[in-house]
């Protein structure tokens, strides 16, 4: 099942990707001072944008096609919990997004922090939503 396992590698690759973003990338862009904070954030959420949207798309068509290949219903549940990223992103995460890209990086403040601090939260769930995602797939190629 060449679809499932690709489904499974797209699925790791996306969580990795997020996972990395919350226990490295985050903790270390708080250790900045409020303006480097805002202008390390942007070009970083560009680079995680450009790569982790194409991940969750790509995931979730795989996973479709290995449900509708094996009936199984996990690569359905993956393929649904990678995809969630999209909505959740869009409604849940693009208000604070939109907030501090249209923040000049010298106009940067403790309200921009906490926007900061409050993103990495958002994004937490992100991960999470990977990570299930990545689960269902394990389960789905073992039965």
């Amino acid at each position: 099942m060449l679809a499932g396992h690709l489904a499974l590698i797209v699925a790791a690759l996306f969580t990795g990707a997020a996972v990395y973003i919350n226990v490295a990338e985050q903790p270390a862009r708080l250790l900045l001072d409020d303006h480097a904070l805002l202008r390390e954030w942007k070009p970083s959420y560009k680079r995680g944008l450009a790569m982790q949207a194409p991940l969750a798309v790509a995931g979730f068509v795989l996973g479709v096609i290995a449900w509708w290949q094996s009936n199984e219903w996990s690569w359905l549940a993956g393929a649904v919990l990678l995809l969630a990223n999209w909505p959740y992103t869009l409604l849940g995460v693009m208000p604070t997004n939109n907030r501090l890209m249209a923040t000049d990086p010298n106009a940067a403040d403790l309200d921009i922090r906490g926007l900061v601090v409050k993103w990495g939260g958002l994004h937490a769930v992100r991960s999470a939503l990977g990570a299930l995602a990545t689960v269902a797939f394990l389960w789905a190629a073992s039965v």
